[in-house]
């Protein structure tokens, strides 16, 4: 028993320093992966990953078993920061509208830098219990209901956050071949939120009025049919 506790309280700093390098790898992996995420979108090598945070493809498999493993963790990790960031942008806001405007600015801005959340932006509709889509989903209900006065009357959490998900696709198909162009749809967009448009909204069953109506022709199936109400 005696010869047994050097052994021990030999092997105890191995295991720590054994544990304190990986902790190390993994963490560097997924900063890699973060960055050329950003930049290339969820079809990046996973051996430029490994390259770029200095381990074996060995060790990021340890760790990642699958590249979706790794992708997912580290969109979870990057949506979540880009959440915070433009709710942090909205609080420092004193004016409820600003607050508003800003927040949809900061997030697409943010979004329009970082190609593989765009990829998977649709999501947010899709799958709202993904990780990071309630912490948005909240964001945007505290936005609605301070702006409760100068909003337009009738707007839902879920027009807002759809509104978000439309402009992020508008970003998507516009920001490479005409940088910020989005901005200018952005602006149209939080114009019809503003309280001085009255009129009432359009009802969640008024899109199927034409069907009923013989004096509008029937539309064809389409992308239109499938896209989500709020």
């Amino acid at each position: 028993m005696a010869e047994a506790e050097p052994k021990t309280a030999e092997g105890a700093p191995r295991r720590r320093a054994a544990r304190v390098d990986a902790i190390r790898n993994r963490e560097a992996i997924i900063e890699a992966a973060s960055e050329v995420l950003a930049t290339q979108g969820t079809a990046v090598d996973v051996r430029e990953i490994a390259a770029r945070s200095g381990v074996g493809m060995g060790t990021l498999y340890r760790h990642f078993p699958k590249k979706e493993d790794l992708i997912q963790r580290v969109l979870r990790r990057d949506f979540s920061k880009w959440a915070e960031s433009a709710r942090q942008a909205a609080i420092e806001a004193q004016d409820p509208w600003a607050a508003l405007t800003d927040f949809y600015r900061q997030a697409l801005s943010g979004y329009a830098c970082h190609s593989a959340i765009m990829e998977n932006f649709a999501l947010t509709w899709s799958a709202p219990d993904l990780e990071g889509i309630q912490q948005l989903r909240s964001v945007i209900e505290q936005l609605r209901a301070r702006a409760t006065g100068v909003l337009r009357p009738g707007v839902t959490t879920d027009d807002l956050l759809l509104l978000l998900v439309s402009l992020g696709h508008a970003v998507q198909v516009t920001d490479e071949c005409r940088p910020h162009m989005w901005n200018r749809l952005l602006h149209i967009s939080l114009a019809g939120l503003h309280a001085d448009h009255r009129e009432p909204l359009p009802e969640e069953a008024a899109s199927d009025t034409r069907h009923s109506n013989p004096t509008q022709p029937h539309a064809s199936s389409g992308p239109a049919h499938s896209a989500p109400r709020p």
